[in-house]
């Protein structure tokens, strides 16, 4: 007969992370071994390898000391956890105190009637300033108005310079004229005074030849004096003509100048005042869209705080203060503390 023989039994696998060996044969009665042998894993091996490993994961780093003093690291960071759940009640706490703030002012009348009170006085305001806009606007029209009579009175300047130019040309028209007889006198006058004194000095030639040779050489030297300052008196009443022409010139330039200025100054003032005019009317009509649609949106606003309000009025003070008391209760439930509690 045979004799039956025990079935071999299966040995776990290490519980160390990463581990796959078989854990340890038992050695004796009782719990078997749950770590294998020779490569240092124990149960606090194990557990200082799933600590760094779920630090690895979490992207932080294992200190020495949450591995080798855990109870104490874990005392501290419950101490410190403690401090922050009791600062974080606090703050709960004056949360819920102005909470209550706003409860009571939003269930307040009186601070409604403020509100509506005070967007009266802003539309009003606006209302004001819009207004004196339109006053601006107007007074820079006003302005407009001004600055056209300005410049055609400007214009009148320069065509009464203008005139005064005129004045001048003709005048130094006149003189250039005069300066052309007088030098044209002179010349005629030279030339008789010389052809008399020729028909003098030839008389007396022959009456007394000695005397008539000196006087004659006296008087042929006085006559070509005479000439020559004839000739002088020519030149310069040329050059005076010429300078006449010249002035005639500069002021028929100036004349034609304060013309082209003047058109240019009419034109520039014609072309301000359309432009003020349309910017004025352009002013007026977005004065006029905007306090249109701000006194609407003012009066919608004022309609819907005077709705808000009798709503306030009709509610009971009492049942809001009652519905926030009993939010302010339903806080301990839902894991925050009262406060004063």
């Amino acid at each position: 007969m045979a004799l039956d023989t025990p079935a071999p039994t299966t040995r776990p696998i290490c519980k160390h992370p990463g581990c796959t060996e078989p854990a340890a044969n038992a050695s004796g009665p009782g719990r078997p071994p749950e770590y294998c042998e020779g490569r240092g894993h124990t149960r606090v091996s194990a557990w200082r390898e799933r600590r760094r490993m779920a630090a690895a994961h979490a992207g932080t780093t294992a200190s020495p000391a949450d591995t080798d003093t855990p109870v104490t690291m874990a005392r501290l960071t419950g101490a410190e956890l403690l401090r922050q759940l009791r600062a974080e009640a606090d703050r709960v706490a004056d949360i819920a105190d102005r909470l209550r703030d706003a409860v009571d002012t939003v269930t307040d009348p009186t601070a409604a009637e403020a509100e509506v009170e005070a967007v009266r006085a802003a539309a009003e305001q606006r209302a004001a300033a819009a207004e004196a806009r339109a006053a601006a606007a107007e007074q820079r029209a006003a302005e407009a108005s001004q600055w056209r009579a300005e410049a055609d009175a400007a214009a009148e300047e320069m065509a009464a310079q203008l005139a005064a130019a005129q004045v001048l040309a003709d005048q130094a028209e006149a003189a250039r004229a005069a300066a052309e007889a007088d030098r044209d006198a002179g010349v005629d006058a030279a030339r008789s005074e010389a052809a008399a004194r020729v028909a003098a000095a030839e008389a007396d030639r022959d009456t007394a030849i000695a005397q008539a040779q000196a006087e004659a050489a006296e008087q042929v030297s006085a006559a070509g004096a005479n000439r020559d300052q004839a000739l002088a008196r020519a030149g310069e009443a040329e050059q005076a003509a010429r300078l006449a022409q010249q002035e005639a010139a500069l002021a028929h330039a100036a004349a034609e100048a304060a013309r082209a200025e003047t058109g240019r100054v009419r034109v520039d003032a014609d072309k301000m005042l359309v432009s003020f005019r349309a910017d004025a009317v352009r002013d007026r009509e977005e004065l006029r869209a905007d306090l249109r649609a701000r006194a609407e949106r003012a009066e919608h606003q004022a309609d819907a705080y005077r709705d808000e309000l009798a709503q306030l009025r009709a509610q009971s003070s009492d049942d809001w203060r009652q519905g926030a008391e009993a939010r302010l209760a339903a806080l301990p439930a839902a894991g925050i503390e009262a406060p004063g509690t």
